[in-house]
This record gives structure tokens, C-alpha cells and sequence, in this order.
């Protein structure tokens, strides 16, 4: 049985891992997914002195947020200003200390919450540069055992002539016959497309982006479609519903299935929720610090909360890091944490299949990023 410690525990564990820092290096990364826009993320790669790299991913969403930063000599260049700032050496809570009190953007970012992100980037850095420099197993430090890790598949169905489709789905389900997915419903699905996944009993959890404004992924509010989600669905996880005066009395009598993600950023949030939650979505990059992450997950435990992961589009290590990390402290629930082939408009053959296998190993993701 996996061995549990209390959050404060797991962040003192890791709070005296040691790094030094020579130099910093930014990588751009660039990608066409299967929402239809273009994805970038950038690494940031900490050298220590003997040239062991220890890497994280921002993952904020404004493509030109990424390209000012790439482009600033602050932070671009290995002997820029930002970049100085970080060389030296520390215990990984005097690093994170550090980038909490930096200003990580050549100019405001388009959302808040991208200054989330972009720290998460650097802590993950440092605790893998730590843990290389050190030669140290993430898992053995926190005391926890990781195990097969279960995924869902992401997705927004197409639309055709206003109507949604469910045929990728269908098409997936024809080639990975074991798939799970977590669906974004919109106001183009009916009860047609409802009966017809629902009829492949292969989704867990359905997302209905209630949270986001001003975002490609925005879905009006319609207490219909509200309904009909609750109605064909019975055993699915409902995340981020829109909580007001329209919707709070249907929602009131699903509490037991509610999910939230976007507005989680912290322990604290979770007395901001209109109802008690039996599930969590916790996607690191959006708390922003690996204590704060560490004390989500002790809350949770504590409390009885059913905790699953969720990704951000990451395109490379990333998405390996919050796989171990899933594998560590939720292995079972339904993890939005899919190889990022499934991303891809025309997934190829031969992905790897859910449960992927445990993993241990040098560094914050043993074994490489699963693709």
C-alpha cells in the first residue's frame, strides 16, 4: 500500500534537496493540435556546473507571451539579467523562494494566471535538476511508490453544420478499443450524440468549460444542455460547471459528481466552492508551486476528495513530469494526462495504451516523456 505523509512532510522532504544552478537555457516548442490552433510551450533547461540539465515546461496558453520571453535578452541570453538571477546555489526552497519574488515576463501576460505557470516551469527545473545532481529518486524522497498509471483521451468533438460529430471518438474507440476519454460538451451536442457515446460507456468525465471567458474554449451557459449532460451521463464525473442562479439548483442535486479545475489554484480555493466536492482535478502548473501542490494533495487525503490529474497541452517533458507525478498520488482515477500523440489531428498507430507502467528513476520524470 502506498505509504501516505502529510503534505507538510513531502514539502519538508524535498525542501532541503540541494542544486546549483550555472546556467539557464530557453527552448521554444511548436505544435499544430487537435483543437485547431497552434501550441507553443517553452523549456526552461538549469545547467549545473558539470553540464546535468534539469528541465521544466511553461505551459501558458498566449503564444506571444512565449515569443517576448524567448525573444528578451533578460532571459534568452544565458548572461542576461533574469538568467544571472537564478545561477548559484540553493536548497530548492531558497530557489523557489527566489522565482516566487521574480517577475518572470518581459511585459504582463495576457492572463494572471500564466505567472502560475511559467513558476511552475522553474520549479520543475530545479526539483529535476536537484534530484540529477544528487542522483535521487523522486519517489524514494516523498516515501511513495508509484503504480500503473490509468489515462483518459482529451477532446472537443467537430462540428458539421452546427451539429456535433462523435465519430473521432468512434474512430479512436475502432483503433484503442480500451480508451477512456474526458469530452468538452457544447451547445452543438444533442441527444443523438449523447445516446451515441454514451452507448460506448467509455467516458468518464465530461468537462463544460464553466470557468473560462475570453478563451478559444468558452462555452455559453444553457442549463439544457446542462441537463442533458446529467441525464445521459449517470456515472460520469461533471468538472467546472458555471454556478449561478440558473444552474445552482440542478447542480445541487448532482454535488456528489461535481469536479472543479479552473478555479482551484490553492487549498484556500476550495472554501470559495458553492457545495462540498468528493473530486478534485489538480493540474500542477495551474497551483504553481510544489508546495502548494504538496499541500492540495494533503488536503484532499485528508478530507476524502477523489483526486485525479489533468495536462495543459504540454509538448514535452512536461507532460512526463505530471505523468510521474499522477502515478505517485492518484494512479487509478481517470488522469487527463494521455500521451500527447492522442493530441494530434490524426493520431498515429501504436500509441502507448492506458495503464502506462510505473517508473522509477533519476530525475522528476524517470524514463523520459511518454509519447
Amino acid at each position: 500500500m502506498t505509504r501516505i505523509v502529510s503534505a507538510s512532510r513531502l514539502w519538508e522532504r524535498l525542501a532541503g534537496l540541494e542544486l546549483e544552478v550555472e546556467r539557464l537555457e530557453l527552448r521554444g516548442q511548436r505544435v499544430t493540435v487537435s483543437s485547431g490552433f497552434e501550441r507553443l510551450t517553452t523549456l526552461f533547461v538549469l545547467s549545473g556546473p558539470d553540464g546535468t540539465q534539469g528541465v521544466g515546461e511553461d505551459v501558458t496558453y498566449d503564444a506571444e507571451d512565449h515569443t517576448k520571453l524567448q525573444a528578451d535578452p533578460a532571459w534568452a541570453s544565458p548572461d542576461g539579467a533574469g538568467a544571472r538571477r537564478l545561477r548559484g546555489k540553493f536548497t530548492l526552497a531558497e530557489f523557489a523562494a527566489l522565482v516566487a519574488e521574480l517577475d518572470l515576463f518581459p511585459a504582463p501576460p495576457v492572463r494572471e494566471v500564466s505567472r502560475r505557470y511559467r513558476r511552475w516551469a522553474l520549479e520543475a527545473a530545479a526539483l529535476d535538476l536537484a534530484l540529477r545532481q544528487s542522483d535521487s529518486d523522486l519517489a524514494e524522497v516523498l516515501g511513495r511508490e508509484p503504480r500503473p498509471l490509468r489515462f483518459v483521451v482529451s477532446l472537443r468533438l467537430d462540428e458539421v453544420d452546427g451539429r456535433a460529430d462523435p465519430g473521432r471518438v468512434l474512430r479512436l474507440l475502432e483503433r484503442y478499443p480500451g480508451l477512456r476519454f474526458k469530452l468538452d460538451p457544447t451547445n452543438a451536442w444533442d441527444e443523438r450524440v449523447c445516446a451515441e457515446l454514451a452507448a460506448t460507456g467509455a467516458v468518464d468525465v465530461l468537462d463544460l468549460k464553466g470557468h473560462y471567458r475570453g478563451t478559444p474554449v468558452d462555452v455559453e451557459t444553457d442549463v439544457r444542455l446542462y441537463e442533458l449532460v446529467f441525464e445521459s451521463f449517470p456515472d460520469a464525473i461533471v468538472e467546472d460547471p458555471d454556478v449561478g442562479e440558473a444552474t445552482l439548483p440542478l447542480l445541487a442535486k448532482h454535488a456528489g459528481r461535481i469536479s472543479f479545475d479552473a478555479p482551484i489554484h490553492s487549498v484556500e480555493d476550495l472554501a470559495t466552492l458553492p457545495f462540498p466536492i468528493r473530486h478534485l482535478n489538480i493540474k500542477p502548473s495551474r497551483i504553481g508551486s510544489l508546495a502548494g501542490l504538496l499541500a492540495l494533495y494533503e488536503h484532499c487525503e485528508r478530507e476524502g476528495i477523489a483526486v485525479y490529474g489533468g495536462g495543459q497541452f504540454e509538448l514535452g517533458p512536461g507532460r512526463s513530469q505530471i505523468q510521474h507525478l499522477a502515478s505517485l498520488f492518484h494512479p487509478d482515477a481517470p488522469n487527463d494526462v494521455a500521451p500527447t500523440g492522442y493530441n494530434e489531428p490524426d493520431p498515429p498507430d501504436g500509441l502507448p495504451q492506458s495503464p502506462l507502467p510505473a517508473r522509477r528513476g533519476v530525475g522528476f520524470a524517470p524514463g523520459g516523456v511518454c509519447a
